[in-house]
């Protein structure tokens, strides 16, 4: 376990330092959704018998928290390229599980920083609903998904242009093809069938029920996303063995 501890504590020591970037990153993006999709489009507009910024403020949390959780791809990116940090831990004397979970955890922390801040933006909204006790294993999940997700796409580019390529043919189209800003039911079939490969589709529905309470089986949402998480790990596990010195 001192191999997670010791790998955490770096990650933590380099987000103190940037903390206060990362917290305006996370207040800023959301807000302009919410300006624009929120009031700009749908002020007076429903999905079924909910309003449309209740709908919305959900997809913000899984949105923002995504991209932050992911977004320690190019933390590990640049300390692998620039610093060689990465190839410090695989020759330390730590289980290659070790790395990963230390990585994980701290992306979980980082995706934590705007879910509170969304959440915030959805009372001053006039979002009435309280999450319920659900939310705490459905952002768990959500985290661990796109942090271990964040970890295989850094340790697989071979520069900072395969990242970006990453980001434009997969985790855009994810972000807006996932239920986050449109009911993914009201969608063409096609779509649908598309979505339903994204691992957000599952958590975001996860997210919203826990949120505003809308219908959502959370049996089978969590269940197909521990599966995505399970294979997720084993790759990261896999392609980590690969790095081997």
């Amino acid at each position: 376990m001192n191999g997670i501890k010791g790998i955490f504590y770096r990650e933590m020591r380099v987000l103190k330092s940037r903390i206060y970037r990362n917290i305006l990153a996370s207040s800023v993006s959301p807000l302009l959704f919410l300006l624009a999709f929120g009031y700009g489009i749908g002020r007076n507009s429903s999905v079924g018998e909910t309003g449309y910024i209740d709908f919305l403020i959900p997809g913000l949390v899984a949105m923002t928290s995504m991209n932050q959780s992911y977004g320690i791809s190019s933390d590990i990116n640049i300390s692998r390229f620039y610093f060689k940090t990465f190839d410090e831990y695989l020759l330390a004397p730590v289980a290659r599980w070790e790395i990963i979970a230390g990585e994980v955890i701290y992306g979980i922390i980082k995706g934590l920083i705007p879910v509170m801040i969304v959440l915030t933006y959805g009372y001053i909204a006039g979002m009435k609903h309280i999450p319920s006790l659900m939310l705490v294993p459905s952002l768990l999940i959500h985290l661990i998904i796109f942090s271990i997700l964040g970890i295989m796409v850094a340790l697989k580019v071979k520069n900072h242009g395969d990242q970006f390529a990453v980001n434009a043919f997969i985790i855009t189209p994810m972000t807006f093809l996932s239920g986050t800003f449109f009911p993914v039911e009201k969608m063409p079939t096609v779509i649908k069938y598309i979505a339903h490969i994204f691992p957000l589709t599952y958590t975001t529905s996860l997210i919203r029920g826990s949120v505003i309470g809308t219908e959502t089986d959370y049996l089978l949402n969590f269940g197909v996303s521990a599966l995505i998480a399970g294979g997720f790990f084993w790759l990261c596990l896999h392609i980590v063995r690969e790095m081997e010195p």
